[in-house]
């Protein structure tokens, strides 16, 4: 039956955008999508297979089941509960874990371990790297002169300040040991090969995790110019580093970085067109506005509720029938005393008060991750009635997204999606469906 004709009640309605963020998901699932991307291994020469992020797990995974015959060292690391359900028992690639998205002396022990795995390579061997989103805190080394707990002090005023994620790692990478192209100059002059799951707007290589095996084009004076700009309280010792500007990040064109080479193997867009085929496969209109929709939470969201009122009340720029689909990752700046909130529920709230009980209408937005903010749940559901349900409980929608509550709320409300970690990462996915 054609979506425009079909009449969606709610739990018709909740299951379709269900199906539509497990379809994003898979298609970012390191095991359907990596092995196609892998290298020829070396001919002689050692393989060292080195990761950081989310998928760290599951892509260590892929490559072992691809390549079952090909002599394998190296180790990735990803964030505490981010293992596969049933990890093989004789794993070829050891899996480390550390803290997201504060750093932990555990991630800064990997970083080192990997960045000691680097040592003595030739042009006979393959590195290859696993990147994912997530890296930047799981991978935190101090550059010389700092300690881990300088960097999480940093990482903790990165994440109040609002900044979107390339502001963050821009300051990121001039406070590390590891990050901004460190890796692959320490990997010269091996062959370094990156295979990546992008969560960044753009999908640019050199933000996925602060990007250590690409080149840098941001300086320490760029460095410098953000935390002014965003008024930062950084240690006096990242101030003293940034201000030095000892060693610069490698730069395009350095020679150390010759030999790299990137596949992109999983992006927001991928995630979003297979979305968008299965809500054709369910007779709905798919229309995507975009993969990288940034910007304050609760600003985007009700720019997207304005969206869809127009399509239920006017059919622009799409009709009943049909799905709006976005990804990208926004930002909350905390003003205040916070409860228990996430990117994808507070654009949710903003929505749903944009929405204001409009008929007809539900949404979905979560973290393909699985985790949204510090929560338990990926994200959350909203309905026609999602309003009224909190008012009649108790409950006021605008008091929740002013005090950085959504999830709270949805949680209190039973619309709370929770899958675990999923072991991939392609940011925030959202679908509005109009019935």
């Amino acid at each position: 039956m054609a979506g425009g004709t079909r009449q969606w009640d709610d739990a018709s309605a909740r299951a379709a955008l269900l199906r539509l963020f497990e379809a994003g998901v898979h298609a970012a699932d390191p095991l359907a999508v990596l092995a196609p991307h892998l290298p020829e291994p070396p001919k002689a020469g050692r393989v060292v297979v080195v990761g950081v992020g989310k998928a760290a797990a599951k892509m260590a995974l892929a490559v072992e089941q691809a390549w079952p015959e090909v002599p394998l060292t190296g180790l990735v690391v990803t964030t505490h509960g981010a293992d596969l359900p049933n990890p093989p028992p004789n794993r070829r690639i050891p899996v480390r874990f550390a803290s997201h998205p504060v750093p932990d002396a555990h991630g800064a022990a990997a970083a080192a371990e990997i960045l000691a795995a680097m040592r003595g390579l030739t042009p006979a061997d393959l590195v290859l790297f696993l990147v994912s989103g997530g890296g930047s805190s799981l991978s935190t080394l101090p550059a010389p002169g700092l300690t881990l707990e300088d960097l999480i002090a940093v990482n903790r005023e990165l994440l109040r300040c609002g900044a979107p994620i390339d502001h963050m790692n821009c300051i990121r990478k001039h406070l590390s040991a590891f990050s901004g192209g460190r890796l692959a100059a320490a990997a010269h002059p091996a062959r370094v090969v990156t295979l990546a799951i992008s969560d960044v707007p753009g999908d640019d290589p050199a933000v996925i995790a602060s990007g250590p095996t690409v080149a840098d084009p941001t300086t320490f004076a760029e460095a410098r110019a953000l935390v002014a700009h965003y008024r930062m309280r950084l240690p006096e010792a990242a101030l003293r580093h940034l201000e030095a500007a000892v060693e610069e990040t490698p730069k395009p064109g350095d020679p150390r970085l010759a030999g790299t080479e990137l596949r992109m193997i999983a992006t927001p867009l991928m995630a979003l067109r297979a979305m968008a085929e299965a809500a054709r496969a369910m007779g709905l209109t798919p229309l995507i506005l975009g993969d990288a929709l940034e910007g304050e939470a609760r600003e985007l969201g009700r720019a997207l509720g304005g969206i869809a009122l127009s399509a239920a009340t006017h059919g622009l720029p799409v009709g009943r029938g049909s799905v709006l689909l976005s990804g990208g990752e926004t930002t909350v700046t905390i003003d205040g005393p916070a409860g228990e909130g996430g990117r994808g529920t507070e654009t949710l709230l903003g929505l749903a008060l944009a929405l204001n009980g409009a008929p007809g209408v539900w949404a979905l937005c979560c973290d393909t991750d699985g985790i949204d903010g510090k929560s338990d749940a990926a994200g959350a559901i909203a309905t026609p009635d999602t309003l009224a349900r909190a008012r009649a409980l108790g409950r006021d929608p605008r008091a929740a997204l002013a005090g950085h509550d959504s999830t709270g709320l949805f949680r209190m409300l039973g619309d709370l999606v929770v899958t675990g970690p999923t072991l991939t990462n392609v940011n925030d996915v959202r679908a509005v469906l109009i019935g």
